[in-house]
């Protein structure tokens, strides 16, 4: 069953998922896939729905536990999401919905087929993540996509998807391996607790920065996304971890300080300069202090005897 609309391929890396791998597929924002140091892999499951393998692994690093779900398809055509595992937990949920609705419908009927596919809809939001849930139906069958995007103060209708296919007769079975790993594992995400501040934003002539704090199961970053207005709003930005904010303070603050001083001394350099100029300008005889006290104060007698 062909499951995926035009542009949303994946692309290709390598890992144990088999010849082109998966471990370097997916939103860079939420996790590059790449294994971390530090980070276990707790447990996996694989399943085979019709033509598909799906692996699901739980695994944990020093901000957390999450899972990965990684999709391959007969023809090749891998890709993969993360879950927290509180997503995960609603993510069940949702699946026990999908099914149930699946179950009620009748068999596919191409003249009633919606334009854009889409039988039933629902999104998750996890902090500045978002999870669509839409089950489709297309000339091949039915089936649930699932797809995440990230989004920020830049992106406010989200950045690129990374997402996978569950044929609509596999969603029982795909829920019910999720329900035994979070009976094992709980949906504790772990990591950090509190709310993340809120996005800033500040405009430098004809630049606009924004400042957007976001988690993912690495643990807490800062996005700083420049946009130039005079170029057709083109953007960049860096990622910025937890756990170095405070040497780019550091840092920032010690070139700010420098700034501070070499413009304190430049100031007071330019003032000796013009001082200089002055007194090499001055009429020798004219401006020779009296030492009789010429504006009728007493004699200075600082002038030549």
């Amino acid at each position: 069953m062909s499951d995926r609309e035009s542009g949303d391929d994946q692309p290709q890396g390598q890992s144990k998922y088999g010849q082109g791998g998966m471990d370097n597929v997916g939103n860079s924002d939420f996790d590059s896939g790449q294994n971390q140091q530090g980070e276990q892999e707790l447990a996996t499951k694989m399943l085979q729905i019709q033509s598909k393998r799906f692996y699901l692994d739980v695994k944990q690093n020093r901000r957390g536990r999450f899972i990965k779900v990684a999709e391959i398809s007969a023809d090749g055509r891998r890709s993969q999401i993360f879950l927290a595992l509180s997503t995960a937990a609603d993510f069940r949920d949702h699946l026990s919905s999908f099914s149930d609705y699946y179950a009620s419908l009748g068999p596919p009927n191409p003249e009633s087929m919606p334009e854009d596919g889409k039988l039933k809809s629902e999104m998750m939001i996890k902090e500045n993540r978002r999870y669509y849930l839409d089950l489709k139906e297309n000339s091949r069958g039915r089936f649930l996509r699932v797809s995440c995007a990230q989004v920020s103060q830049t992106m406010v209708r989200g950045g690129p998807r990374s997402q996978i296919a569950i044929p609509a007769q596999g969603m029982i079975e795909f829920r019910d391996a999720l329900t035994d790993l979070l009976d094992e594992f709980g949906t504790d995400d772990g990591g950090f607790k509190g709310e993340l501040p809120e996005g800033r934003h500040m405009r430098v002539e004809n630049k606009n920065f924004y400042f957007d704090i976001g988690q993912n199961n690495r643990g807490i970053y800062m996005r700083i996304s420049e946009v130039l207005q005079v170029k057709s709003n083109f953007r960049t930005a860096i990622t910025v971890p937890e756990k170095s904010w405070a040497r780019f303070r550091d840092i920032f603050a010690d070139y700010c300080d420098k700034m501070k001083d070499g413009n304190a001394s430049a100031s007071g350099g330019s003032s000796g300069d013009k001082d200089a100029v002055r007194d090499s300008t001055r009429d020798p005889v004219r401006d020779r202090p009296s030492s009789s006290g010429a504006d009728g104060g007493p004699g200075t007698g600082s002038g030549p005897k």
